[in-house]
């Protein structure tokens, strides 16, 4: 029978059980810190997200079959955020001029404003790693990077626009380096993206 990770007497002798409790308390800490900026702007952690993505992402990904793939939720869930986005005049919809069943989101300019305030949220999270150096950030990253990959293989995550996941990205295990042949170039850890634009899905 296995053990959980919340149990303290498991976990205080298992170096596995104290990183997932860790990356369980940073998460929380996201979660907190949504909390304060949808509190000061009367919206949900979600519309927050919603329109931090909006201001960050291509018309293409601007629709809410995109979004609810993005941030693992319903259709239905997503249009309700999104209503409530549109009465508020944070978004506005239009129609997609190749696609008349479907609308594009885009942001109102009180809704860029709301969305450039609301997207430093994670300032704080970010200070203890700005004090590290860059071979401590490279190793975190990369290690980060694996767990990404892997919840996604495990389909736990739905949609990655990560380098490991793209047909472009190229490891080549001799020289342990990355490679991008769209850009047909080496890439460097800190080059390696969490979200590129360019990003393709591998071919199954």
């Amino acid at each position: 029978m296995k053990e959980s990770d919340f149990n303290l007497d498991f976990q205080n002798l298992n170096i596995e059980s104290k990183i997932v409790v860790s990356l369980e308390r940073i998460a929380q800490a996201f979660r907190v810190l949504l909390w304060q900026e949808s509190k000061d702007f009367s919206l949900s952690p979600i519309m927050i997200q919603i329109l931090i993505f909006l201001q960050n992402h291509h018309l293409k990904k601007r629709k809410v079959s995109y979004l609810a793939d993005e941030f693992n939720m319903t259709k239905a869930t997503i249009s309700d955020s999104v209503r409530v986005l549109v009465q508020k005049e944070l978004v506005r919809k239009e129609f997609d001029s190749t696609d008349n069943r479907s609308q594009i989101l885009h942001l109102t300019a009180k809704g860029m404003e709301v969305a450039a305030k609301t997207s430093l949220f994670s300032q704080d999270i970010r200070k203890p790693i700005e004090q590290m150096n860059d071979t401590e950030k490279e190793l975190l990253l990369l290690k980060l990077l694996d767990i990404i990959s892997f919840l996604n293989k495990t389909g736990i995550i739905t949609l990655q626009r990560m380098c490991l996941s793209c047909r472009y990205h190229q490891y080549k295990s001799d020289s342990k380096s990355h490679f991008c042949n769209l850009l047909m170039e080496k890439l460097e850890v800190a080059d390696l993206r969490i979200d590129c634009p360019e990003h393709e899905e591998v071919a199954i």
